[in-house]
């Protein structure tokens, strides 16, 4: 099945409808106003944010993981500059960026330093370093969701993306979306330093609507899985028999500051390492992947401690996604939404990356009405939870998250916006570029 594009206009899928209209409008006006463009002229780079249903943290580890898009993201209005310069504004933080795209950009040493401006020049150090020819540069306003940045749903992955696909268009450089990915994967880990592997920016890139998309993170190779009731469905347009509920903990710091993230990789590697010696394999690399099932089982006992727990919940989780993977095809979200949930079980018991405050908003999750699974968004350690919902439960369930959050963690609470603190989402669509006069929705 043919991967979805990385660029042109015009709407693919079912009824998700981001970005909206006005949302559009208001991006064209401001990069009209820092240009001195007209907004007929102006493109937008779209890149949705995206959620992890199962396979969580295995990305790393060759792992085979399941995403798809939700109908919030990060908008990047652009037109090209009149020569190698970038100039940049951003609707979340202040000041403005310039830079030229024929300036040598070198990794950054220290993630303390990182911050809005990196991922732009992260994305011109990947092009750089892929041999892409960069002369022009680009004139933008990048916008995201307020409140959801650094909320475990890869707003990190929609920014570097954002600027490669702008980059890419002003130049006129054809890329497919699976070279995208291994870009975007180079600004992550190479330019900022982060150990990240491929599912966030393969979801942005590849996810359609109405399909799951299944990524083989050790070949990079995409599969999609429709949802067979789709086509059975009494609903509009198509439209899923769900909703994805987020539910958002109040607790927020940038992953590349904290080390938790990168400690867990390299405990998966250690234990990948002392499976593939136990076994005679000392030759493969130290991924999870290259360990046979049969040989974890049988050789399991030589890990102990962390070693034995991460790897226990990454042959756990491969099995939850094989099973989800079925349960998707055949429509059943009940069995789907277990599988869910267990992923969150692991990721706390095994992967122990939750927090106190994580925990208590799964928990709430998995007793709000018409919730059929939850789980961690995100690394874990801050951000938002997910849920897969009942379509017509969904705003009954965000009540109840709300009020019981607030119960359990009033001064976290306080700090999100009342009307961030919980959002009922629908699956959306791939990042793509919307052309000038083009209607997304048409």
């Amino acid at each position: 099945m043919a991967a979805p594009g990385g660029g042109g206009g015009g709407r693919r899928g079912g009824p998700s409808r981001w970005p909206a209209e006005d949302e559009l409008v208001i991006v064209r006006k401001k990069v009209a106003e820092i240009s001195g463009r007209d907004e007929q002229e102006v493109r937008v780079a779209a890149c949705p944010y995206r959620i992890c249903p199962l396979g969580a943290h295995i990305d790393h580890q060759g792992g085979i993981v399941t995403a798809m898009t939700i109908n919030y993201g990060v908008l990047l209005g652009f037109v090209p500059s009149n020569d190698s310069e970038v100039l940049l504004q951003s609707g979340q933080f202040k000041g403005v960026v310039r830079f030229r795209v024929d300036d040598l950009q070198k990794p950054i040493d220290n993630p303390e330093n990182i911050n809005w401006e990196s991922y732009a020049r992260g994305a011109v150090y990947a092009l750089q370093n892929s041999g892409y020819d960069l002369r022009k540069g680009i004139i933008g306003y990048i916008s995201g969701v307020k409140g959801l940045d650094s909320s475990g749903l890869s707003s990190s992955a929609a920014v570097g993306i954002a600027y490669l696909l702008a980059l890419e268009h002003v130049n006129d450089l054809v890329v497919s979306p699976v070279d995208n990915i291994q870009l975007d994967k180079s600004i992550e880990n190479k330019y900022l330093g982060l150990e990240n592997g491929i599912l966030d920016p393969s979801a942005i890139l590849l996810s359609r609507y109405g399909y799951l998309t299944f990524m083989d993170c050790k070949t990079a190779s995409p599969s999609y899985v429709y949802f067979s009731e789709l086509s059975k469905s009494q609903q509009p347009l198509g439209q899923l028999p769900f909703k994805i509920l987020l539910a958002f903990s109040g607790l927020q710091h940038n992953l590349p500051k904290k080390r938790g993230y990168n400690t867990r990789v390299f405990e998966c590697k250690e234990a990948a390492r002392a499976l593939l010696h136990a076994s005679g394999c000392e030759d493969a690399s130290s991924i999870l992947r290259n360990v046979d099932p049969v040989v974890y089982k049988a050789q399991k006992c030589v890990l102990e401690g962390n070693l034995s727990r991460r790897a226990e919940h990454y042959f756990s989780e491969m099995k939850r996604v094989a099973k989800g993977r079925d349960a998707w095809a055949r429509g059943n979200l009940q069995e789907l939404g277990l599988l869910i949930s267990a992923s969150g079980r692991s990721s706390i018991l095994n992967y122990e990356c939750g927090s106190k405050e994580m925990i208590q908003l799964y928990e709430i999750l998995l007793k709000a009405p018409g919730v059929l699974g939850a789980r961690f968004s995100g690394a874990g350690f801050r951000g938002c939870c997910l849920a897969i919902v009942e379509s017509d439960l969904a705003e009954d369930a965000a009540s109840y998250v709300r009020a019981e959050y607030e119960k359990a963690q009033p001064e976290l609470v306080s700090k999100i916006p009342a009307g961030r603190r919980v959002l009922v989402c629908e699956p959306g669509d791939s990042a793509r570029v919307i052309l000038p006069g083009h209607h997304l929705h048409s």
